[in-house]
C-alpha cells in the first residue's frame, strides 16, 4: 500500500517550466550563451548548477563557480519577479495536497535549491503540509539516477522512526513528476509513479515507464491513489 507520497517541484506543485526557459534565455543572452526550448527540455531534471554548466558546454564557453553562482541568484531574482503577483500553482493541486496530507506522509524532491522551493510553499500557504524537503546540494547526483528519492525514503523513515512508527520501503511511496529524467528516477528508486502532463507530452511520461499519467492534480484524492495504486 502507499503510505508516502513525494512531488518533484517546478511543473507539478508550481507550473512555471515555461517561466524558466524565458528568465534563463534572458540572463544566458546577456552572457552571449544561446538557450533553445529544445536545450531547455532536454535538461529536464538537472539542477541549476548541472544546467549552466551544460548550456556554457554547448556554447564551448569556460564557466567559473563565481559566475555561475552569479548567473543562478540572476535567474532566481527574475523568476520571483515573475510570480509575484500571480504564482501558478493551481488551485486543484493545492487542494490535493491538503486533502492527502491527511492521510499520507508527504514530501517534496526536487532538483531546485530549498530557498527557491520555500519561497514559494509560503506564497502558496503548504509550507507546513510537508514533512520534508530533498533539493539540491553538492554531490548528489541529479535526476534521472535516484539518489534524490533514495535521500527522500532515508529521511522520512528517520522521521517515522523518531514517532515510533515502522519505516517505508520504497514500493509504499508514490512520485508525482512532470518529466521523464523524474519518472526514471522514480522507478530507478524502486517507487510508484504518476506521470502529470503539465511539462512534456503523455507519451514521454509512458514511455519512461509512468504507471499512470493525468493530465493535472486537481481531480486526484487520496482515494483516488489508494484504488489506483494499492
Amino acid at each position: 500500500m502507499i503510505h508516502a507520497i513525494f512531488f518533484d517541484f517546478n511543473g507539478v506543485i508550481i507550473d512555471d517550466e515555461r517561466i524558466h526557459v524565458k528568465t534563463y534565455r534572458e540572463v544566458l543572452a546577456a552572457e552571449g550563451v544561446e538557450l533553445t526550448d529544445d536545450d531547455y527540455f532536454a535538461s529536464l531534471g538537472m539542477d541549476d548548477a548541472a544546467f549552466v554548466r551544460a548550456a556554457y558546454r554547448r556554447a564551448r564557453k569556460g564557466l567559473s563557480d563565481e559566475d555561475a553562482r552569479r548567473l543562478i541568484d540572476r535567474e532566481h531574482e527574475l523568476h520571483r519577479e515573475m510570480i509575484k503577483n500571480d504564482l501558478p500553482v493551481p488551485a486543484g493541486a493545492i487542494a490535493f495536497i491538503k486533502e492527502a496530507a491527511r492521510r499520507y506522509d508527504l514530501g517534496i524532491v526536487s532538483m531546485a535549491e530549498r530557498s527557491e522551493i520555500e519561497h514559494v510553499l509560503e506564497l502558496a500557504g503548504i509550507k507546513d503540509q510537508f514533512a520534508l524537503i530533498v533539493h539540491a546540494e553538492p554531490g548528489r547526483n541529479h535526476k534521472p539516477a535516484p539518489d534524490c528519492y533514495q535521500a527522500a525514503l532515508e529521511s522520512l523513515n528517520q522521521r517515522r522512526r523518531a514517532e515510533r512508527k515502522l519505516p517505508l520501503v520504497a514500493k509504499e511511496c508514490l512520485v508525482i513528476e512532470d518529466s521523464p529524467p523524474g519518472i526514471e528516477s522514480g522507478r530507478a528508486a524502486g517507487m510508484r509513479t504518476l506521470g502529470v502532463t503539465t511539462t512534456v507530452s503523455e507519451d514521454a511520461l509512458r514511455q519512461a515507464g509512468a504507471d499512470i499519467v493525468t493530465h493535472n492534480l486537481s481531480d486526484w484524492t487520496s482515494e483516488a491513489v489508494h484504488h489506483l495504486f494499492d
